[in-house]
């Protein structure tokens, strides 16, 4: 049998190698679901959060049950759940390497990001997301994942943050908080495709790293590929080591 977990500081333990603030997040009961096979001894569990999926403990297989949508991205966070995933689920998952950036506070120059935002060309206009952009967020697959995780627009301004540049009054980049823990947020960053390489994306960022930082709030950073790395690093992020996930599709 599988519980949804509600007293997290049980499983704990099961994950303290881990360093995902998505985890955290679940942990502390903000974002996400933890998921147990014992409530008072876990062995194993997973917190899920999003498309986001990290098994730890011991392999049982009852836990990938809790797979409900088309795509999610699974985190072992032991190497005998590598080796399950890979030999029961060969036809429905892609490997993938993901990038942990280091979680270091005072690392940020705020002059530094001050003057990346003032690169921002004339034609754009940097804002601070707000009811409507939410919703427009909502509506539109590119940038749907920065309000996501957040039921309605109250829940979003309580927890989240975020910035978008606009052109013509239409977001074309943005940062966000793809989720939000006690201390901080997990940074998540888009551009219209027609709009890449531009530095835009960089800008965003940067002005999102200044809001964090106004709020007393972490602004998080995990690479889904080594651009997303060289992006961290011009903030003054470090890089700190690869890991194993899979994409997961049904």
């Amino acid at each position: 049998m599988i519980y949804q977990c509600e007293e997290t500081t049980k499983v704990q333990d099961l994950f303290k190698n881990q360093q995902s603030t998505m985890i955290t997040s679940c942990i502390q009961k903000m974002m996400g679901k933890i998921y147990v096979d014992d409530l008072e001894h876990p062995t194993s569990a997973v917190a899920l959060l999003g498309d986001f999926f990290f098994v730890t403990g011991k392999v049982n297989e009852e836990m990938m049950a809790l797979i409900q949508q088309d795509f999610i991205i699974i985190i072992p966070c032991e190497l005998e759940w590598e080796t399950y995933i890979e030999k029961n689920y060969q036809k429905n998952i892609k490997k993938i390497t993901r990038y942990a950036i280091k979680k270091e506070k005072d690392i940020f120059d705020i002059k530094k990001l001050e003057e990346i935002i003032s690169h921002l060309p004339s034609c754009y206009q940097l804002k601070l997301i707000d009811e409507s952009i939410y919703h427009y967020c909502q509506e539109h697959s590119w940038c749907c994942d920065f309000v996501s995780q957040y039921k309605d627009y109250q829940t979003y301004h309580e927890l989240g943050i975020g910035v978008v540049i606009l052109k013509d009054n239409q977001p074309i980049s943005g940062a966000s908080a793809y989720s939000r823990y006690q201390e901080g947020i997990e940074i998540e960053i888009d551009t219209l495709k027609e709009y890449r390489r531009q530095g835009l994306a960089l800008i965003c960022a940067a002005k999102l790293i200044l809001e964090c930082l106004k709020r007393h709030l972490y602004p998080s950073w995990d690479a889904h590929n080594q651009a997303s790395v060289q992006l961290s690093q011009k903030l003054g992020y470090h890089f700190d080591h690869k890991y194993v996930a899979y994409e997961f599709y049904k």
